[in-house]
This record gives structure tokens, C-alpha cells and sequence, in this order.
């Protein structure tokens, strides 16, 4: 017999993805700014209050796995070996194939390209994008300024941190570009990590022995 705790957290599970399913096809359907929380409630057979346990906002059912993504590449460049660069870190990380781009399976592929055309046609979905990506720069300039010892006044943890994050920014918005334009494949994939080894490359010119151990 399944252990009590154990089958709560799978009906927890089950009971959060139906609401995301139901919130993405009414999206897609919709828009973003149209649909309403009570309509994702009774889509998924649920209450408000019940979508609120799972998700904070409308938002976080677009957006949960950015916000994932940000906060496992901070963790990157916080946890990475003793004597690593900072760039090297976050390369390592970024390059890496992760989420519907990584794969051509034509359902993930249609996917990528739904969530795409709902997020730029969305206002507010624009807003919490920039967002979270300033909530991140904010974590990893403190990480920075932490490990470097930086003083109160000094921008720097700030301005690698911008330059960093601003990397992985252009890149999705590049990829977003590229799939609302009709590409898809792996073609893309190789593209996206191209340009991030480019850009990376760039930083790293003038990053490498940031922050001196």
C-alpha cells in the first residue's frame, strides 16, 4: 500500500498540473489577459483558493519554470567548484539543452511555439518576464558581492551580474524570435548554443579571473 504522505504529494502533483493544463489550453485559446482565475478553476474542477495553493499568481502558470531556470543558474555560479570563473560556471549551465528546445518531438515543438505566441502578445506576461529577470540579477550580484567581499558602493557584482543574465535574456528572446518566425528543430537548438558559447566567449575575455580569488 502507497504511504499516506506519498499519495498526497502524487494527488498534489496531479491536482497542480490539471490546473496548468487547463490554464495553458485556455490560454492558448484566449489570450493570457482574457481568461480569468475562476475560469481556470472550473476548467480544472477546482476552486480559486485551490489554484492559489499551487500557483501565487496568473503569471507563475506561464512563468514557474523561468523562474526555476534563473534560480538553478544562480545556484550555478554560487555553487561551482573553488577556482572556477564565474563564466565558466554559468556557460556551463546555459549551453546546456534543457526544456522544449532540446527536443523535436513535433508536440514539444507546437508547444515552444504556443507559449511563445502567448507571452508576446501579452502586456502583462511582458512585464513579469523583465521581472524576473531583475529579481535575478538582484540574487546573483548579491552572490557576487558576497563572495568577492565587495563593498556597500562597489557596481561590479551588479554589472556582471546585468551581463550574465542579460545573456541568457537576449537568447530567449532570439529563440522566441526565430520559432514565432516558423523555426523549429534541432537546427535551433544548435543555433541557441552557438550564440551562447559567442556571447559567453565575448564576457569571459574580460570576466575570467572575476571575481580574484
Amino acid at each position: 500500500m502507497e504511504p499516506v504522505a506519498g499519495l498526497r504529494a502524487r494527488k498534489k502533483e496531479q491536482t497542480r498540473q490539471a490546473i496548468a493544463t487547463a490554464a495553458f489550453e485556455l490560454f492558448a485559446l484566449r489570450g493570457f489577459d482574457r481568461v480569468t482565475v475562476a475560469e481556470i478553476a472550473r476548467r480544472a474542477d477546482v476552486s480559486e483558493a485551490t489554484v492559489f495553493n499551487h500557483f501565487r499568481t496568473k503569471e507563475e502558470l506561464i512563468y514557474r519554470p523561468l523562474e526555476e531556470y534563473e534560480a538553478a543558474l544562480v545556484a550555478a555560479v554560487r555553487d561551482r567548484p573553488p577556482g572556477q570563473p564565474v563564466v565558466d560556471a554559468f556557460a556551463a549551465f546555459l549551453v546546456r539543452q534543457q526544456g522544449l528546445l532540446a527536443n523535436d518531438d513535433p508536440n514539444d515543438e507546437q508547444r515552444l511555439a504556443t507559449v511563445s505566441r502567448i507571452i508576446t502578445e501579452s502586456p502583462a506576461l511582458l512585464a513579469r518576464e523583465r521581472q524576473v529577470y531583475e529579481d535575478h540579477v538582484t540574487l546573483l550580484a548579491g552572490v557576487l558581492a558576497n563572495e568577492s567581499s565587495a563593498r556597500p558602493d562597489d557596481i561590479r557584482p551588479w554589472i556582471v551580474a546585468n551581463a550574465l543574465i542579460g545573456v541568457q535574456r537576449a537568447l530567449v528572446d532570439r529563440v522566441r524570435t526565430s520559432v514565432l518566425a516558423g523555426r523549429r528543430g534541432p537546427a535551433l537548438a544548435r543555433q541557441a548554443r552557438i550564440q551562447a558559447e559567442q556571447a559567453l566567449a565575448v564576457l569571459g575575455q574580460g570576466l575570467a579571473d572575476y571575481p580574484a580569488s
